[in-house]
């Protein structure tokens, strides 16, 4: 198991942060099985970083920065989710410092990392503020509403 970081939460549960990596053992979706080796290919080439959190051998969080294409190519768009019952743990914090530290070791091009944000997603926007992300600007959009764009570098 290739492990990024392996300590305990604010409340002291045990958590290991991973790399993503293809197991197979009971992949039966088609399509999820294509999305995992589009992943994995991404990583592979230089273009995508993700790492996984467990706690008691279960997933409970995942984060990634993936790198844009053509005028966009030095930003990485950031994603990070940590399952409802482990929040406030400090797992989102850890993540979100051990995803960058690696996004910047592993995207050659990387400049810039953003994440949107849904303006009405509060736990979202509180957690980009303390992780000092600044609010570059927002926009609406037809099917999620407004949403911030928050960027670090």
């Amino acid at each position: 198991m290739n492990i990024a970081y392996q300590g305990k939460t604010k409340t002291g549960k045990e958590i290991i942060v991973r790399y993503l990596r293809y197991q197979g053992e009971h992949e039966t979706v088609d399509s999820e099985k294509k999305y995992l080796e589009g992943r994995l290919e991404a990583i592979k080439s230089g273009e995508t970083v993700h790492l996984l959190v467990f706690c008691d051998g279960k997933l409970v969080g995942a984060s990634d920065v993936h790198m844009m294409d053509k005028t966009e190519k030095h930003i990485g768009m950031l994603g990070i989710s940590v399952s409802k019952n482990f929040r406030g743990e400090g797992i989102g914090k850890i993540l979100m410092n051990l995803i960058e530290e690696e996004a910047k070791k592993k995207l050659s091009n990387l400049k810039m990392i953003t994440l949107g944000v849904y303006f009405t997603n509060t736990i979202a926007r509180d957690c980009t503020k303390k992780w000092g992300l600044q609010s570059m600007e927002y926009y609406q959009t037809e099917s999620a509403g407004t949403v911030s764009s928050r960027t670090r570098f």
